[in-house]
C-alpha cells in the first residue's frame, strides 16, 4: 500500500474509538429505515453493542415491508408466507453517533441488512436506491443531491374530534393561527426549538443549513446541504425526521411530516435538488440557456412521473396535498425560476444550476423518492427526451389527468409501467402489494364524519 493511502478503519476499531471518546454511553440503538421512512430496530446494552460491529445483528427482512403502523403486510408471500427468515445486519461506516446533549448516555448507528444468503436485501429501500445509483453511473454523470423537508409543529393536545392543532407558541403562550411565510419573527419565537435542532444535527453529522417559516401556522422547512453521494444524502433526510420529532417532544410539542394534516392549508413537501457533474463541472450549467442534458433529464422526469407517484405520495393522505394554487405540482410542467411547477430550475449562479423536484410529500421514503428521480433522469438522458418549452406563469391551474392523484391508481401505474420496473425489477411489486394491504386496512376504519353523514 502506498505511504499516502490510509488503510480503512475496521468496524470494531470504529466502535472502540467511539466508546473511548464517549465512555458514558450505556445503550446503542441499531436502526433501520422502513418502507414508510420510520426508524425501527433494536436497543442494545453497551456490554453487548460491540458484537454489532463484529458479528452483526439478526433481523427479519419483513422490517422493510411493514405498513405505516408497523404491522406486517406479507407482500407476495414475503413475511408470513416464507417463514419470516432472518438476515444479518451490519453497521454502515461513519453512522455511529451520540444522541442528545452531553453527558451522552445513548448512541445510534444506521444498519443495512444482508439476506439469508449474504446478499444485500432486495427489499431494503436503501439498497433499492443503491441499485438505481449504480445504474445511473453508466451515464458518466455524478449526481449531487440536497433534500428540503417541510413539517408542522403541533400541540400534543388534539381537538375533541382527534385532529391536530397548531402549537401554542413557547414565547407568547398564544396558539398559532396566522400564515407568515418567511417570517423572521416566527423563527425568533421558535429559536429554542430551531437551535436545539441545529445542535442535534451537528452531533448526528447531518448537514442542516437554512430554516424558514412556511405557508401555514406552525409550519417550517429545514434544508440539508448538497452531497455528491445519493445514498448519503438520503441517509441525512431519513435521519432528520426522527431528530426533529425528538427535539419537538423534548420541548413540549409534536412534529409531523404528514403530507396534509389540515384541510384548506398548505401541505408539507420533500423537495429534492439534483445537479449532475461531469469532469468536475456542472453538466447543467449553461445560463442563460439550458444544456441538452438538463432538458433530457427534465424530460425523463416528466415522462416517468405517472409511474413514480406511488413513491412520491405513499399513502391516502398524501394525495390530499395536490391542491391547485398552493405551490404543489398538479401536472408534468417544468419551468425556470417558477415555483408553481413540479420540475423547477431555480435561479442562481451558473455553477448552481439544478433541478428542484417538488412533487414528493414530506412523508415519502427519501431512498425510494431519489431512486425514482435518478431512474427518471437516466431514462430521459438515455433516450434524449425533450420536455417541450418551459412553462410561463401559473402552472398549477391544470390538473393533468395522465398523472394519478389517487393511491390505488398510482399503484397500478407503478406496476404496469416500464421505466421503473426496468430499473428496480420486482421491488415495484413488493412495494405495491405492501401498500395495497396498508390501504385496505386504512379504509376498513369508519371515520367519525361518516357517521355524521350517513348514520
Amino acid at each position: 500500500m502506498p505511504d499516502n493511502v490510509t488503510e480503512p478503519i475496521s468496524a470494531a476499531a470504529e466502535f472502540d474509538a467511539f466508546i473511548s471518546l464517549h465512555p458514558d454511553i450505556s445503550i446503542v440503538d441499531a436502526v433501520f429505515v422502513d418502507l414508510s421512512g420510520t426508524l425501527r430496530g433494536k436497543r442494545v446494552p453497551i456490554k453487548e453493542a460491540r458484537s454489532l460491529f463484529t458479528s452483526g445483528l439478526q433481523m427479519p427482512e419483513d422490517i422493510f415491508m411493514l405498513d405505516a403502523r408497523g404491522e406486517m403486510t406479507d407482500p407476495l408471500g414475503r413475511g408470513f408466507g416464507d417463514g419470516d427468515p432472518d438476515g444479518t445486519a451490519f453497521p454502515l461506516p461513519g453512522t455511529l453517533v451520540t444522541l442528545g446533549a452531553p453527558p451522552h448516555k445513548r448512541a445510534q448507528v444506521l444498519m443495512t441488512l444482508n439476506g439469508p444468503e449474504g446478499e444485500p436485501s432486495d427489499v431494503e429501500p436503501r439498497n433499492v436506491l443503491a441499485l438505481a445509483a449504480e445504474q445511473f453511473a453508466a451515464t458518466g454523470l455524478k449526481p449531487v443531491v440536497a433534500f428540503e423537508l417541510e413539517f408542522f409543529l403541533t400541540d400534543p393536545q388534539r381537538t375533541a374530534a382527534g385532529a391536530p392543532q397548531p402549537p401554542i407558541c413557547p414565547t407568547t403562550g398564544v396558539r398559532e393561527k396566522a400564515i407568515s411565510v418567511y417570517g423572521i419573527y416566527d423563527l425568533d419565537r421558535y429559536e429554542a426549538f430551531l437551535s436545539a435542532v441545529a445542535e442535534e444535527c451537528a452531533r448526528q453529522k447531518l448537514p442542516a443549513t437554512t430554516a424558514v417559516a412556511e405557508y401555514a401556522p406552525g409550519q417550517f422547512e429545514i434544508n440539508l446541504n448538497h452531497i455528491a453521494d445519493p445514498l448519503l444524502a438520503a441517509d441525512h433526510a431519513a435521519l432528520l425526521r426522527p431528530l426533529i420529532k425528538h427535539v419537538a417532544r423534548a420541548q413540549g410539542m409534536e412534529a409531523t411530516f404528514m403530507a396534509k394534516p389540515y384541510a384548506g392549508m398548505a401541505g408539507s413537501g420533500m423537495h429534492v435538488h439534483v445537479s449532475l457533474m461531469k469532469d468536475g463541472a456542472n453538466a447543467f450549467a449553461a445560463r442563460p440557456g439550458i444544456t441538452p442534458v438538463l432538458r433530457h433529464a427534465i424530460g425523463g422526469l416528466a415522462a416517468s412521473m405517472h409511474e413514480a407517484m406511488a413513491f412520491f405520495a405513499p399513502n391516502a393522505n398524501a394525495y390530499r396535498r395536490f391542491t391547485p394554487n398552493l405551490f404543489v405540482p398538479v401536472n408534468r410542467r417544468w419551468g425556470i425560476n417558477n415555483r408553481s411547477t413540479g420540475l423547477r430550475v431555480p435561479a442562481g449562479s451558473d455553477d448552481a444550476t439544478r433541478i428542484e423536484h417538488r412533487v414528493s410529500g414530506a412523508d415519502a421514503n427519501p431512498y425510494l423518492v431519489l431512486a425514482a428521480i435518478l431512474t427518471g433522469m437516466k431514462h430521459g438522458i438515455d433516450n434524449k427526451i425533450d420536455p417541450g418549452p418551459p412553462h410561463e406563469g401559473n402552472a398549477s391551474d391544470f390538473a393533468d389527468p395522465s398523472v394519478p392523484f389517487e393511491m390505488l391508481r398510482a399503484l397500478d401505474e407503478l406496476q404496469n409501467g416500464r421505466i421503473l420496473r426496468a430499473a428496480l425489477g420486482g421491488y415495484v411489486d413488493v412495494y405495491a402489494e405492501a401498500k395495497r394491504t396498508e390501504y385496505k386496512r386504512f379504509i376498513s376504519v369508519i371515520p367519525a364524519h361518516e357517521h355524521d353523514w350517513y348514520l
